[in-house]
């Protein structure tokens, strides 16, 4: 063969490599294929639950695609626990006085739901549903009440009255609603981490609806770093406040700058208190929880949205293992944001930065 046709074809195998680790790097987003050169453990997988999407990305040196198993889990937890299905184990529990348990996720989101609903002294409630439902958050859309519909719904509003054990759950006064919104994205991030967990991944990012559980390092040799949205009712959901490094831990934010509505000129937020019966009015926009366990984080990340900035501030100081970015307006509406001193070294404040450098 011709000295120059050996090379044309020698080119032309390097070109036709070249464009294809190309088109593979492009694509590693969209399905989770074997990673290229550059990232040789990556991998990535999506889809929707909870009428919402996720996001799973897992370094795995055998390439192995979690997505079939993933989807499966999922929709098992979603028949435990989803108000969406008509026969789920949170369904049957609402029409009827008691439920024993027959999947293994009812159990634990009972048990932490306790657990938070008395460290925050009901300021997280599972059983606020009802009043959720009458201003318009729930299945049945938007429909304001009157104030004494209002003291109604609220005579249900107690978690206190929801008894239960290993084997089942009851209530003590018939028409208690649960809902588990608040804190079931942050449950099944955990149960999808597990998962991969007992698979023998040890480095992840699982993300539901943005609630996350960071575990190992990314494909670079560095701790997973996530964004926080920047607390504005018309801002842009890419456009990022902060961004946090997470060590093996879990982080979830609320806040009520997006889901609203507004009707006679007056506006409603999505979170209800479970002790005025009305949508909550102070100037907490937004609440981090980094903690070790997602389901405990989006609790609390709840829970705070409806104690305010404060309250909120000495929540985190009673509570250990918690730690807090919290974005507020202060007394003259200027925006503000606490972060907690074990959070400190962990958070870059991307808003911060952009204005110090137009400053300067």
């Amino acid at each position: 063969m011709h000295k120059n046709a050996r090379k044309n074809i020698i080119y032309s195998l390097v070109l036709l490599i070249v464009v294809f680790l190309v088109y593979l790097y492009r694509q590693r987003d969209t399905s989770p294929q074997p990673p290229s050169t550059s990232q040789s453990q990556r991998m990535v997988v999506s889809g929707t639950t909870m009428g919402t999407t996720y996001r799973v990305v897992y370094l795995d040196d055998q390439y192995r695609d979690y997505k079939q198993g993933i989807d499966s889990l999922l929709r098992v937890f979603n028949q435990s626990l989803s108000t969406y299905i008509p026969d789920s184990e949170i369904s049957r529990f609402n029409l009827e006085d008691s439920i024993r348990f027959t999947l293994p996720y009812f159990l634990p989101v009972l048990e932490a739901s306790k657990e938070v609903y008395e460290h925050t002294e009901g300021a997280f409630d599972p059983t606020v549903g009802p009043l959720v439902n009458a201003w318009g958050f729930g299945p049945e859309g938007a429909s304001r009440k009157d104030s004494t519909e209002i003291k109604e719904l609220l005579k249900l509003v107690d978690f206190g009255l929801v008894e239960f054990d290993s084997a089942s759950a009851r209530k003590l006064q018939p028409g208690l609603y649960l809902d588990f919104s608040a804190i079931a994205k942050g449950y099944g991030v955990d149960v999808v981490a597990e998962f991969l967990h007992q698979k023998g991944i040890s480095n992840m990012l699982v993300e539901i609806g943005g609630e996350l559980v960071a575990r190992g390092l990314n494909e670079n040799g560095e701790l997973w770093r996530v964004g926080v949205s920047q607390p504005d009712e018309e801002g842009r959901a890419e456009e990022l406040y902060s961004i946090i490094a997470l060590e093996n831990q879990a982080l979830a934010t609320s806040g009520n700058y997006r889901n609203f509505y507004v009707e006679d000129g007056q506006k409603f937020s999505h979170t209800i208190s479970p002790f005025t019966g009305y949508p909550v009015r102070h100037g907490l926009l937004s609440a981090t929880v980094i903690a070790k366990d997602c389901m405990r984080a989006d609790a609390y990340a709840t829970a705070m949205m409806v104690m305010g900035t404060e309250a909120s501030k000495q929540l985190q100081q009673r509570v250990e293992g918690l730690e807090i970015l919290l974005i507020f307006n202060d007394e003259e509406g200027q925006l503000q944001s606490f972060v907690s001193k074990g959070l400190e070294p962990y958070v870059t404040m991307v808003q911060e930065n952009k204005e110090n450098a137009q400053a300067e």
